[in-house]
């Protein structure tokens, strides 16, 4: 994404040389249809017009409540969902135009790694079978050379080359998911779209394949898309962090100045969130809470998404829809309240104000 310095600025990304992957005012609407003719009555807005950019070596972090459109927007970047409308660049090629035998041929290139580490591994299928799996589909290896890649594949992830014979019963959640991971490894993938990794692991288990993946992110100079809801995560393993609600992207920004200084009250909120250590630290704070519910993403609130929310919105919250403009070398908010304040953050630690806020006049 491109990055101008005067604050304020229209954000327009752009595909750089350094970009792997670059998106372009994506949508992905799934279809209400009702009564006896299965009529078309209104869409689900998953993903709503979002732009963003994942240079190569780095990860981009997508978070945001559940609901809020980050798994949608993940497959469709893979299309393993079919986009509504916008561009998808990857190494320069717009793949939403590929036919589908480009696409098999793309596949060798992107990967996913699933959330729930029970539900995607075939339970009657050897781990051999499953990671070696790829191996066949795309004619990379056969026979011997192919049990070879598998025990490689198994000791990159920490795993032995004996279960390759065992089944994914016998695992526990966290090996199941290094056995996802060698999957999606198998073929020699750029980009990886790693869809909440994590979050169905107990804690103990989840900094050991967060930090397995920061690992090979070194040795195979991977590119990630890390999907998640825990914003403690996504701190430790992202270079860059992107806040998603009710399918629309509210701010972008590298992962020290998104925590340091959040700018919009969606982000500034959510980080309310985040438990710290220091017991005095913890209970000095003022938590952020809330009030009501996330859209629907079937009828979402018109202006900003998270006007009906907003501890500081106003009368052009409503009616208006932020533009994702640019305060600073690499950061990016979608924000009326911010735009008009210039930059700056607003406190949201005094409860809900009516902020009234005069437009400014035209220099």
């Amino acid at each position: 994404m491109s990055t101008m310095s005067a604050p304020g600025v229209p954000v327009e990304p752009a595909v750089g040389e350094d970009d792997l992957v670059v998106v372009r005012d994506l949508y992905k609407y799934f279809p209400i249809h009702a009564g006896v003719l299965s009529r078309h009555v209104g869409d689900v807005k998953a993903v709503d017009g979002i732009d963003f950019s994942i240079k190569r070596g780095e990860t981009l972090g997508l978070v945001g409540e559940s609901g809020s459109g980050k798994t949608t927007a993940g497959r469709v970047v893979l299309r393993l969902l079919p986009a509504t409308k916008g561009e998808v660049f990857f190494e320069g090629r717009n793949i939403l135009e590929l036919g589908r035998e480009e696409i098999r041929k793309l596949r060798k290139e992107m990967q996913i790694i699933f959330q729930d580490p029970y539900a995607s591994l075939n339970p009657r299928m050897t781990v051999g079978d499953i990671i070696g799996e790829p191996l066949a589909i795309h004619h990379l290896a056969r026979g011997k050379e192919a049990e070879t890649r598998v025990q490689e594949l198994l000791r990159l992830v920490g795993l032995q080359p004996y279960h390759a014979n065992r089944y994914p019963h016998e695992f526990s959640g966290g090996q199941r998911q290094r056995v996802g991971i060698a999957r999606a490894l198998a073929v020699n993938p750029k980009f990886i779209v790693a869809d909440e990794p994590v979050s169905a692991l107990d804690v103990s288990i989840q900094a050991q394949v967060v930090n397995l993946l920061q690992d090979l992110q070194e040795q195979l100079g991977l590119t990630y898309l890390f999907i998640a809801h825990d914003l403690s995560v996504v701190r430790h393993i992202s270079d860059r962090v992107a806040v998603m609600y009710v399918g629309k992207i509210m701010e972008i920004a590298d992962r020290d100045d998104l925590y340091k200084n959040p700018l919009h009250p969606y982000t500034i909120a959510l980080l309310s969130a985040i438990p710290i250590p220091d017991p005095k630290v913890e209970q000095r704070r003022r938590r952020i809470i809330l009030t009501g519910d996330i859209p629907s993403p079937v009828n979402p609130p018109s202006g900003c998404r998270f006007h009906t929310r907003c501890p500081v919105a106003f009368d052009r919250c409503k009616v208006e829809i932020p533009a994702m403009l640019t305060y600073g070398p690499s950061h990016q908010a979608a924000c009326h309240w911010v735009e008009e304040h210039d930059g700056e953050a607003p406190d949201l630690t005094k409860g809900r104000v009516e902020a009234v806020v005069e437009p400014k006049t035209p220099s």
